[in-house]
């Protein structure tokens, strides 16, 4: 009985996608692609991994486009157009998401400024305090 469940659990760790191309040069294209595109149901896989039924019909559209003729570029330009650029596990730099290009190196740099002034201020702390530590003073 196990081992009828472990031969059913291996089959379902195979590819989401069996479905294979003539041309292996536009097969290479497809999977290059889907790898590419989240799922919008998921949003943590590709529609190349994902099992769900809207990255099915995600695949289908990729493959349909490629077979018409369009280039990979198109066809990110038709999902982006159709789904928004988060369908792009790579976004596209433009003004509405330069922030999320940017916003972690100014961050850093920030955080690295503030570190060096905290630091740069309290050793003049030490510097200009010239009272000589009394340890056998204690208060009370």
């Amino acid at each position: 009985m196990l081992l009828c469940w472990l031969a059913l659990g291996s089959q379902a760790s195979f590819a989401i996608d069996p479905i294979e191309m003539q041309d292996p040069a536009l097969q290479a294209r497809y999977r290059q692609l889907t790898h590419e595109l989240r799922c919008m149901q998921c949003q943590n896989q590709s529609i190349a991994d994902s099992p769900v039924d809207l990255a099915a019909d995600l695949r289908r559209e990729v493959r349909e486009l490629l077979q018409a003729g369009k280039s990979d570029d198109e066809v990110r330009s038709y999902m982006t157009a159709r789904y928004g650029d988060f369908i792009l596990f790579r976004p596209r730099f433009s003004a509405r998401n330069a922030w999320l290009w940017f916003g972690p190196g100014v961050l850093l740099i920030l955080g690295a400024l503030v570190a060096a002034r905290i630091v740069r201020q309290r050793s003049r702390l030490v510097d200009s305090d010239t009272d000589p530590v009394d340890e056998d003073a204690h208060p009370t």
